[in-house]
C-alpha cells in the first residue's frame, strides 16, 4: 500500500488491526514524507527518527501480544509547546533552544499510553504569540496550499504538517484562536475544548487563564479520536476541571433521524460576525455552509453579541499581562538562554532576555508589565477582566436563544508571508476567535470551501475557508457531531493541498 498518508484515523486503526501494514511501515512512510517534503514547509522543529522507529516496533510487539489499543501504532506530531522527556522543547524560541525536558506533559504521557508514535515536534509562533507562525526562532512555516502564504498561528506547524500529509493528526494549543485559525488557513478541522478539559501540565505557558490544548486533524471524526486521548481531569493541573468526559468517537455518529440529523438544532448567527471587513469570498462560503446545515435540519436564529468589539482590546491587555508574569522566569540563571560573559547580575538579566526573546514576545512583555504596574493595574488589567466577564455573560445570554453560534473563523483566507508587518493588523485577524478564549468556551473550525479570489495571483491556488461553531461549556461532543454530519454531506475536508497531492503517488 503506497498511499498510507491518505487514510483517515479509522482506516489506519483498521489497517493495523487487520495487519494490512505494521506500525513500523506506517511510521517509516510518514518519516520518509517528512524527509522529502518538509524542507519546503518548515513545519517541524525536531524530527525524532530513532525514537519513532523504536516506538513503532514496540507498538507492533504490543499488537502481536494482543495488548494493543485502538490507536496503538498510529503516528502523531506534537506542537513544540508540550514538554517531551529527552527531546528538545523550544516553544519556537531561542530562549529555550537548548532545553531538553526532563518529563512529559500530561498530554504527551496520555498519547504515549494510547500507543501513539511521536514523529517529532512542530513549529510554532514563539511562545504561541502570533497568528502567522512567522515569529518562530526557527523561521516561518509555509502554507501547504500556497507556499508563499502563512499557515496561521500559533499552531501553524501542526496544521501545515497535517495538511501536507506529513502526520495523520497533531496536538495544538489555542490561547486566542491558535488551533482554529491555522485549521481554517490549511483546510483542516481543529477543536478548541472548554477551558479545563485538557491538562495544561507540561504545556509551556503563554497566558495561563486562556491556554488550552486540543486536536488538529482532517475531519471531526479524526479530531474525536485525538480528543479522546487528550481529555480528562489531571490533578497536576490546578485549572483542570473534574468534569466527566464522553465517548467522543461514538458520539459523532449518534442520530435518530438520518435524513435530518440536525433536526431541532438552533444555530445562532450574530450580525456582528457578518459585516464590513469580512472578505466577500469568506462570507459567501460561510453562508453556503449554513445552508447545508439548514438542509440537515438546523434552524438559523439571528442573535446579538453586544460585546464583540470589546474582545480584542480586553484580550490584548489580559494575555500580555499573564505572559509578562509567566515569562519572568526566563532570566538566564535557572531557565533559558544565558548571555556570554555577563559583567554583573543586571547585565546577565538584560542581555539574556534581550537576546533570547524575539520582537513580538518582547512587545507583549512590555505591554503586560505596563498594564500590571502600580497605578495602571486598576485602569487597564482590572478593567479588562471586568470586560471579560461581560463577554462571558453575553455568550451565556445568547445560548438562551440557540444551541451553538456560527460565524467565520477568520476574516480572510491565508495572507502572504510578510504581508502584515503592523502588529495591530495582525491582532485584528483574531477578531472572531479570541472572545471564545476569554469566555472559556469550546469552539471548532471546519473547512467549508475556498476563497478563489487569489487564484492566478502570485501563482496562488484557491485558499481554504473555515466555519467556526461555538458551543456552551462541555459541548465538545455536540460540536464534533454537527461538523461530522456536515462532512458526511460535503467533501471539503477531503481536499488535498497541492504539495500533498503532487507527492502522493511517488511515496
Amino acid at each position: 500500500m503506497t498511499e498510507l498518508h491518505r487514510l483517515d484515523i479509522r482506516e489506519l486503526a483498521q489497517g493495523l488491526a487487520s495487519k494490512q501494514f505494521s506500525s513500523l511501515e506506517l511510521t517509516q512512510h510518514f518519516l520518509a514524507r517528512i524527509d522529502r517534503l518538509d524542507a519546503k514547509l518548515n513545519s517541524f522543529i525536531t524530527v525524532t527518527h530513532e525514537s519513532a522507529l523504536a516506538n513503532a516496533r514496540s507498538a507492533d510487539a504490543l499488537r502481536a501480544q494482543g495488548n494493543a489499543g485502538v490507536l496503538t501504532g498510529i503516528p502523531i506530531a506534537h506542537k513544540d509547546i508540550f514538554c517531551t522527556e529527552g527531546v528538545k522543547t523550544s516553544a519556537g524560541s531561542k530562549m529555550l533552544d537548548n532545553f531538553i525536558s526532563p518529563y512529559n506533559a500530561t498530554v504527551v504521557a496520555q498519547a504515549n499510553a494510547a500507543g501513539l508514535v511521536m514523529l517529532g515536534k512542530t513549529n510554532m509562533d514563539e511562545f504561541a504569540m502570533g497568528s502567522s507562525n512567522e515569529s518562530s526562532f526557527y523561521g516561518a512555516t509555509h502554507n501547504p496550499w500556497a507556499l508563499n502564504r502563512v499557515p496561521g498561528g500559533s499552531s501553524g506547524g501542526s496544521a501545515a504538517a497535517v495538511a501536507a500529509d506529513l502526520a495523520p493528526f497533531a496536538t495544538a494549543t489555542d490561547t486566542g484562536g491558535s488551533i482554529r485559525q491555522p485549521a481554517a488557513f490549511c483546510g483542516l478541522t481543529g477543536l478548541k475544548p472548554t477551558y479545563g478539559r485538557v491538562s495544561r501540565f507540561g504545556m509551556i505557558a503563554y497566558a495561563s487563564s486562556l491556554d488550552q490544548g486540543g486536536p488538529i486533524a482532517r475531519s471531526a471524526e479524526d479530531c474525536a479520536y485525538l480528543l479522546q486521548v487528550m481529555a480528562g481531569h489531571d490533578a497536576k493541573d490546578s485549572t483542570s476541571v473534574d468534569h466527566p468526559t464522553e465517548d467522543y468517537v461514538a458520539g459523532i455518529t449518534t442520530t435518530t433521524n438520518p435524513d435530518k440529523p440536525l433536526q431541532g438544532l438552533r444555530i445562532g448567527l450574530p450580525h456582528q460576525y457578518i459585516k464590513d471587513g469580512l472578505d466577500a469570498d469568506v462570507k459567501a462560503r460561510v453562508l453556503d455552509a449554513l445552508k447545508v446545515l439548514e438542509d440537515l435540519g438546523a434552524t438559523l436564529v439571528e442573535i446579538n453579541l453586544t460585546t464583540s468589539d470589546a474582545a480584542i482590546p480586553a484580550y490584548y491587555l489580559i494575555a500580555p499581562s499573564e505572559a509578562s508574569s509567566n515569562l519572568s522566569r526566563y532570566d538566564g540563571v535557572r531557565f533559558g538562554h544565558r548571555c556570554e560573559n555577563p559583567k554583573d547580575l543586571m547585565d546577565l538579566y538584560t542581555r539574556s532576555r534581550t537576546e533570547g526573546f524575539g520582537d513580538e514576545v518582547q512587545r507583549r512583555i512590555l505591554i503586560g508589565t505596563y498594564a500590571l504596574s502600580e497605578g495602571y493595574y486598576d485602569a487597564y488589567y482590572l478593567k479588562a477582566q471586568k470586560v471579560r466577564r461581560l463577554i462571558q455573560n453575553d455568550f451565556l445570554k445568547a445560548f438562551e436563544q440557540c444551541d451553538v453560534i456560527a460565524g467565520p473563523t477568520a476574516p480572510t483566507a491565508a495572507y502572504a508571508i510578510g504581508a502584515k508587518q503592523d502588529p495591530v493588523a495582525m491582532y485584528l485577524g483574531d477578531i472572531y476567535t479570541i472572545a471564545v478564549n476569554l469566555a472559556g468556551l469550546p469552539a471548532i473550525s471546519a473547512p467549508v470551501g475556498f476563497d478563489t479570489s487569489y487564484s492566478g495571483h502570485d501563482n496562488c491556488a484557491p485558499l481554504p475557508v473555515g466555519l467556526q461553531l461555538i458551543g456552551p461549556y462541555w459541548s465538545e461532543s455536540k460540536l464534533l457531531s454537527i461538523i461530522h454530519q456536515y462532512q458526511q454531506r460535503t467533501d471539503w475536508h477531503k481536499q488535498r493541498a497541492p504539495i500533498a497531492s503532487d507527492a502522493g503517488a511517488a511515496l
